[in-house]
């Protein structure tokens, strides 16, 4: 039987080339691959820059002054009576702000008016004894020693001296009166702030009775306690960097003073003034803190100072100021 002869179907070799996957030209041997620069570039840059910053943060704490523990501190003037009274007169109030001889305060002053009118009176009494001595001895000194003797010039001088001391002495107390009666009327001796005010209007008030307080503003500063291993780059005019714990704004001062004592406890004495020394060492030597005067150059607009507000303070030693 003849054999068929086969003949391949020119359908399915059409579909089989068109379903076969086509392959990726070959490479040549000689092309090498393209390294990408600008991303590594990019990231030795960020090292460096990081490293930089690292650096720089680590020098500004280990070896810049600064330290968190300051505090805003002011002075206050505590205003006592000098006379007794009550008061009659009292146009401030708490945290008021006051310039410097505005009225704070009056006590009555009906006895003290009365006291200038009762010396007034002693004064011219006593001028006009004083002038009648100082006559009569006149008279009796022009006098020869036949119509007067010596021991009744010398009475008549003596009591003239004494009527003389006597016009001063009132003239003192009328001083003394006028004083008084001025003193009746309490004024502000700086320019502040009324603080902590308790006394009310018809309060008795003795003489040097704690009734009022008045914060100086114009006399604010900084006290910085460093650690005494940074005293050494801490010199003073040096210029100071204060930010207070409720503010973003940095305040500008400068270094004022530094402390030269605080109390060290292995010095005080006992019963018999004998130095009392701790027994106990411990290992580990902490280091001093001495207190740093910053003076306050410039206060951002919107910062309100108060004393006791708690402060971080940086000072810009004078070797960082020429770098």
């Amino acid at each position: 039987m003849p054999q068929a002869e086969l003949k391949p179907d020119p359908v399915t070799m059409k579909s089989d080339s068109r379903d076969a996957p086509s392959l990726p030209p070959l490479r040549p041997a000689n092309v090498r691959p393209r390294i990408r620069v600008l991303p590594v570039a990019i990231t030795l840059a960020v090292v460096v820059i990081a490293a930089l910053c690292t650096w720089a943060l680590w020098r500004t704490y280990m070896e810049t002054p600064w330290t968190r523990d300051g505090t805003v501190r002011v002075y206050v003037v505590t205003m006592a009576p000098e006379v007794a009274g009550r008061i009659v007169e009292l146009p401030v109030a708490d945290n008021q702000f006051v310039h410097k001889g505005d009225l704070l305060m009056v006590i009555d002053p009906t006895n003290y008016v009365i006291a200038v009118q009762q010396a007034e009176a002693a004064v011219k009494q006593s001028k006009a004894i004083a002038e009648n001595a100082d006559a009569q001895a006149t008279r009796r000194r022009k006098q020869t020693n036949l119509s007067v003797s010596d021991e009744e010039k010398q009475s008549f001088a003596s009591t003239a001296q004494s009527s003389q001391a006597a016009y001063q002495q009132a003239v003192a107390n009328l001083d003394l009166a006028r004083a008084n009666l001025k003193r009746t009327r309490i004024v502000s001796p700086v320019n502040g702030y009324i603080t902590n005010l308790l006394t009310q209007l018809g309060d008795y008030v003795d003489v040097g009775e704690k009734n009022l307080s008045v914060i100086n503003a114009d006399s604010f500063w900084v006290d910085g306690y460093f650690e005494e291993t940074n005293l050494e780059r801490i010199r003073e005019g040096d210029p100071a960097l204060i930010k207070l714990m409720g503010y973003h704004q940095v305040i500008r001062g400068h270094v004022d003073s530094v402390a030269r004592g605080i109390n060290v406890a292995n010095a005080q004495p006992d019963g018999s003034g004998l130095a009392s020394v701790n027994p106990i060492f411990t290992w580990v030597r902490l280091a001093q803190r001495v207190p740093v005067r910053i003076h306050i150059d410039e206060v951002p607009e919107g910062v309100r100072l108060a004393a006791g507000m708690t402060a971080t303070v940086r000072i810009v030693a004078a070797e960082d100021q020429h770098q």
